[in-house]
């Protein structure tokens, strides 16, 4: 993995268009999401980022979008890792995510499929989780000790 630099608070703008031309939803964000958000590459041009909805000891990952010519690097793998340990200090122990096409690459970092009926109450509230993303998608966690490092 080449070496890169993490950071937060990404600009909406620069998001929406990582998450647009990765197919995403992201018409619930605001700029107040994205104090939970972290990116990479530079500001104006993004290559990658991921978000989180923290919600006590329950997490939401989200919005997970490295672009077509920096995947295969363990960039992906970068933004996860940096967004559980965000949400480790913060006292989330289980971090869920949905997703309709990396089911794959999540279940190779630890996170396993959960019936979505299982979802605490705060998840299910989410929009993402309550219109964005269909039924079909699969529905997964990750259970944590919070202020542990990430995996």
């Amino acid at each position: 993995m080449r070496d890169v630099a993490v950071f937060g608070h990404p600009s909406l703008a620069s998001v929406q268009r990582l998450l647009a031309d990765a197919e995403l939803p992201a018409d619930d964000l605001t700029t107040a999401h994205l104090e939970t958000f972290f990116g990479l590459g530079s500001p104006d041009a993004l290559e990658g980022v991921v978000g989180l909805e923290i919600f006590g000891e329950a997490a939401l990952l989200r919005s997970l979008a490295v672009t077509p010519a920096q995947r295969s690097h363990g960039l992906g793998k970068l933004l996860v890792n940096t967004a559980e340990r965000y949400a480790r200090t913060r006292g989330a122990g289980d971090i869920y995510l949905l997703t309709n096409t990396a089911e794959r690459f999540f279940g190779d970092l630890g996170y396993v499929p959960a019936d979505r009926n299982s979802a605490p109450e705060s998840i299910r509230q989410t929009r993402e989780f309550a219109a964005l993303c269909p039924a079909s998608a699969a529905f997964m966690v990750k259970h944590c000790v919070p202020g542990a490092p990430a995996t």
